[in-house]
């Protein structure tokens, strides 16, 4: 008999990465668990808009920005976050016996995450690994790893095969 299943939180962007994790935590974690007949999971597809960058009316250089751009990135912005969430909708289409829902918050990438698992109660975190280098990680910063680190639950980091 099948019981409640878990709630998996799938943290995707644009890359190629956050897809890839995707796909394999349909296969390899939800498929599995509804091939078993154990549960029905619901796969929570999480996308983390970056913050609108606030623009003085004008730069260092005295460029000037307008209204019509800053609204055409705030614009670019929303686009994108809808592009993320279809294609992702569409890897899960393939798999009928595991919920989705999506959830689009703004903010850093490290933060939303952590937040939205908490407020969740997730059972598991999943994500793509960029796969950056050390002083790149270092600059930048890892947001699995920030993740893996402030999260209650286990974190998945998928790692894409390199070819």
């Amino acid at each position: 008999m099948a019981s409640a299943g878990r709630r998996i939180v799938v943290a995707v962007d644009e890359s190629e990465e956050s897809m890839y994790a995707l796909s394999w935590c349909l296969k390899n974690v939800a498929a599995a668990a509804a091939a078993e007949d154990r549960c029905k999971d619901t796969i929570v597809l999480l996308h983390a808009r970056r913050p609108r960058v606030v623009y003085p009316a004008m730069d260092g250089t005295g460029y000037m920005f307008s209204s019509d751009m800053v609204a055409s990135m705030e614009r670019y912005g929303g686009e994108l976050s809808t592009a993320v969430i279809e294609k992702a909708k569409q890897l899960c289409a393939d798999f009928p016996d595991v919920k989705v829902e999506t959830m689009v918050e703004s903010g850093d990438p490290r933060d939303v995450i952590c937040e939205a698992v908490g407020k969740m109660e997730a059972n598991m975190l999943v994500m793509g690994s960029h796969g950056y280098g050390a002083i790149k990680r270092a600059f930048l910063g890892s947001v699995s790893n920030h993740c893996a680190q402030n999260v209650k639950c286990p974190v998945l980091v998928v790692k894409r095969p390199k070819h």
